[in-house]
């Protein structure tokens, strides 16, 4: 199934459970099958009122009726409502909803705000989301896995900023890069902001 179609089956069946009596119709046809008018009694609601939520319960695929003598009645459709639950709510189905969307967005209008056109930095940010954004567009300048003395570290973020030391404290504080006896290398799987 296409992810747009996920989402809207998702909406849908949201949409079907977001109203009180809907609900209550729900959890009455979970104990028994029941004709419109028993429902509308129980809840004391107007019969043509339960037809439209009955209505929008089975286009969800929630409900269905059958027909006995003169009445419609409404049965439950619990498998269904069980295997909507599991596959549209499961927790590694949820990321794919947003598959399309740039996760990068707001740390790329970081780096934007922060850079001039030559790429250095026009300001240290101070906020620490946006401190994370700034140093991970410093760090592909480094090696993964090269091992770098205190000075040649100070040379590569002076190009970006003349307060290489701060960038550099940051860089150590955020754990994208490591430091013992005055060496310095990244650590091996920098997170993410």
């Amino acid at each position: 199934m296409e992810n747009d179609e996920k989402i809207q089956e998702l909406i849908n069946f949201f949409k079907a459970l977001a109203d009180p009596n809907r609900l209550k119709i729900i959890g009455l046809l979970a104990q028994q099958d029941l004709s419109v008018e028993q429902i509308a009694e129980m809840l004391a609601v107007s019969p043509s009122t339960i037809s439209h939520h009955l209505s929008r319960l089975s286009k969800s695929g929630l409900v269905s009726a059958r027909a006995e003598s003169y009445y419609n009645i409404y049965t439950l459709n619990a498998k269904r409502l069980e295997s909507l639950s599991k596959e549209l709510l499961a927790p590694d189905q949820l990321p794919t909803f947003v598959r399309e969307v740039n996760m990068d967005a707001y740390d790329q209008k970081v780096v934007k705000n922060f850079t001039n056109p030559d790429g250095t930095l026009k300001a240290i940010p101070g906020q620490m989301k946006k401190m994370k954004a700034i140093l991970l567009y410093i760090l592909p300048d480094f090696e993964p896995g090269r091992r770098y003395p205190e000075k040649e570290v100070n040379q590569i973020l002076e190009r970006f900023h003349e307060d290489y030391a701060q960038l550099r404290r940051n860089l150590i504080d955020t754990g994208l890069m490591k430091r013992e006896n005055g060496m310095y290398w990244l650590a091996e799987q920098p997170q993410a902001s």
